[in-house]
């Protein structure tokens, strides 16, 4: 039935977006057609749709949807190399249960977070084997 879907990111410049996705955060441009759509793969079968914003889909609109992103090195690491490329963190990386997080935003202000989950449950990140 369903094998896989698009997180769509509304956003008010498709050059500065591609850019940001692309080089400051280090994610794979798949295709783009021109300013109507963007698509970024973010590994694990995820894919972040660009689309430019409308008066019903704004850009960066707080707390509409968040998007977390896994990682495949300790925290500390993706943020120093995030912070060299320009990515600004909201706040300091903090532990709840089962992870650390930290959060930041696009040049939208679309909310993101980072996640390094703790060994007992690397199995349930995504993309992991079954």
């Amino acid at each position: 039935m369903i094998t896989g879907g698009v997180v769509t990111v509304f956003v008010n410049d498709m050059d500065r977006a591609a850019q940001f996705y692309t080089e400051s955060l280090g994610l794979k441009l798949a295709v783009r057609f021109g300013n109507h759509w963007a698509s970024i793969e973010a590994g694990g079968g995820m894919i972040i749709g660009l689309h430019p914003a409308s008066p019903e889909s704004p850009a960066g609109k707080k707390g509409s949807v968040v998007i977390g992103l896994a990682l495949d090195e300790p925290i500390q690491q993706a943020v120093e190399k995030l912070t060299k490329r320009g990515v600004k963190f909201r706040g300091p990386v903090f532990e709840d249960n089962a992870s650390w997080i930290v959060y930041f935003e696009d040049p939208d202000g679309n909310e993101f977070y980072l996640n390094e989950l703790k060994a007992e449950y690397k199995k349930y990140q995504p993309g992991a084997a079954a």
